[in-house]
């Protein structure tokens, strides 16, 4: 005799239940597949005239050292647990003050470090001192010694760019204080670049390590440099005149699990959308203007930060006289390592989503 409906309700949620008991799952009770990537992590902005006056009571409350090791204030995604930016990044803003010390340590997290503003700072990468001014990059890759100084005479300030997410859900996380506060310097001044920063050229005698890219130190002189040079000639409908750092020796992304990228955005331009299987958080260095994220219009400005979720429509805007400058990292080398990267253009409207909300707060 067949069961009534109620009746086979009511079984199938002892069923279930003994399942759960004996820590087993019953997929066909949820959705497991969905037919695009629905992701966590909102589309957001943080401005810098909110973040920069806490980060300066910050100077004051706290001190960067064995304990608390770095004075950063995180970019915590209303949408992500764990206060990061991304599912996959984690970003923050620091804060040196003259005289100070962020004392060295080493981790299995890659970090990269995109100076905002100051002078006088420096981190030292596996014995490579380097002085750190407006513009300039500096990589920490995974599992290097490093530590911050600051022999200037105001606050330096910079972002912080790290893969804690994805180590986490690798539990593959490892962390080790150096026995004093400041590594030995042992490479002379601006080694890695001297070596490798030529663009297109390697000494000829050395091996690429997969472990440890060799060029940790990228100038805002040259990267401003080869922005003109690519303005002048070619640009991209999506995302304007747009480079990606890259690690010399593989001419892959410079760190492999982080790639990073600088955009300039010329004057009265306005890209057409498309989206990624990949996720990046933005930070305006110069200029003004907005992104049209997943249809809601995000205001920027110098300073500010804004998310881009993974699969999510995006285009940008420049307004006003001067051009805009935008330092992005994405997680991208992640997704195009396991096969999973895809892109896609927006096709309708010319190129240009419909704006459903201007956020403004």
């Amino acid at each position: 005799m067949a069961l009534s409906a109620s009746m086979a309700t009511d079984a199938l949620q002892e069923f279930v239940g003994a399942v759960e008991q004996a820590h087993l799952d019953a997929p066909w009770t949820g959705q497991v597949m969905t037919h695009e990537p629905k992701s966590r992590v909102q589309p957001f902005r943080w401005r810098w005239s909110e973040i920069e006056p806490l980060l300066m009571r910050a100077g004051e409350l706290v001190t960067p050292d064995r304990g608390v090791e770095r004075r950063i204030l995180r970019l915590a995604n209303p949408g992500v647990p764990g206060k990061t930016s991304t599912h996959t990044l984690s970003t923050a803003v620091q804060l040196l003050l003259p005289g100070e010390c962020a004392p060295a340590h080493r981790h299995s997290p890659a970090a990269i470090r995109f100076i905002m503003q100051g002078h006088g700072a420096y981190t030292t990468v596996e014995g490579e001192k380097c002085p750190m001014e407006p513009g300039d990059l500096v990589l920490t890759p995974s599992w290097t010694w490093h530590d911050h100084g600051s022999e200037g005479d105001g606050p330096v300030m910079w972002m912080d760019g790290l893969d804690i997410p994805l180590i986490r859900a690798l539990d593959t996380m490892f962390y080790e204080p150096f026995p004093d506060d400041r590594q030995p310097v042992s490479k002379g001044l601006g080694d890695s670049r001297q070596r490798y920063g030529a663009g297109g050229l390697k000494p000829a005698w050395t091996r690429p390590r997969p472990d440890l890219p060799p060029l940790v130190h990228y100038k805002w002189e040259d990267t401003d440099a080869a922005l003109k040079r690519l303005a002048a000639v070619d640009a991209s409908p999506f995302d304007d005149v747009a480079m990606e750092y890259i690690n010399p020796a593989t001419g892959g992304s410079a760190l492999r699990t982080i790639a990073c990228w600088i955009q300039l955005i010329r004057p009265g331009v306005h890209t057409q959308a498309h989206r990624q299987t990949s996720s990046a958080v933005y930070h305006v260095f110069a200029g003004q203007g907005f992104s049209v994220i997943a249809g809601q219009r995000f205001d920027w400005a110098k300073g500010d930060f804004f998310v881009v979720p993974l699969w999510a429509w995006h285009e940008h805007a420049q307004v006003g006289s001067q051009e805009a400058i935008l330092f992005s990292i994405h997680d991208t080398p992640v997704f195009e390592a396991l096969g999973l990267y895809r892109e896609e253009a927006y096709q309708e409207n010319g190129g240009h989503q419909s704006v459903g909300e201007v956020v403004n707060g």
